[in-house]
């Protein structure tokens, strides 16, 4: 990478930082704070609440308080469809604009670690960042930015995303959900779900080696 690149992910560094700061520090907003104020829009709150959940990457505002804040304003299966709208909106947006601002340097060859990461997204694209969207301690939106500045074709992007949200989507609306109505076999559904989605990762890693392993068996038997 030259210094001008250099710098300009350096800024981009601090802006994130900035905005992630602001965040926690400042903002400070709760699932039921969210709920509340979406909640008061009557007939519109759904759609209302699509769009704040599709403009949420922009400032980097938590996926998962925005998830509990649907389970709570919605239910736990509206909530998941609203969520799982406003992700994939979300996720879309944030593509296009690390894409836009990002032309140049989705447009050359990485180096070092960076570029194994863009030759996996180029050939692997959709099972990579599926394995990347299932893993809970990444930051959903990082991940965004980052596919939108390699090589990865946008469809196998958005077909992973759709189907790798899945799980988070509904542990987070189960359990706001569940807190709002006091229901506790939801409150346990959603739990549950958060410890299978942070398994999931491990149970495919296990599973890829596992294959690797029989294709070198019957590579060896083949001989």
């Amino acid at each position: 990478m030259n210094k001008k690149t250099i710098i300009k992910l350096g800024v981009l560094l601090i802006l994130i930082i900035f905005l992630a700061w602001l965040n926690v520090s400042v903002i400070q907003v709760n699932p039921s704070a969210i709920q509340g104020w979406v909640l008061s829009f009557g007939f519109w709150a759904p759609l209302i609440y699509i769009l704040l959940y599709t403009l949420r990457p922009l400032v980097l505002f938590p996926a998962s308080v925005m998830s509990m804040a649907g389970g709570l304003a919605f239910g736990p299966w509206l909530g998941v469809m609203l969520n799982m709208a406003g992700a994939i909106g979300g996720a879309a947006l944030s593509f296009f604009v690390a894409r836009l601002f990002g032309k140049n340097i989705a447009g050359k060859e990485w180096s070092g670690r960076a570029k194994v990461i863009q030759e996996e997204l180029k050939e692997h694209g959709f099972l990579y960042l599926l394995t990347l969207r299932l893993i809970p301690v990444l930051n959903f939106d990082l991940v965004s930015y980052v596919a939108g500045v390699s090589k990865i074709r946008f469809l196998s992007y958005l077909a992973a995303t759709a189907l790798g949200i899945i799980p988070g989507a509904f542990a987070y609306t189960f359990l706001g959900a569940g807190l709002v109505s006091g229901d506790f076999t939801i409150i346990f559904i959603g739990f549950g779900l958060i410890v299978l989605v942070s398994l999931l990762p491990f149970l495919l890693k296990r599973l890829k080696r596992s294959r690797q392993a029989m294709q070198e068996l019957e590579g060896s038997e083949s001989r």
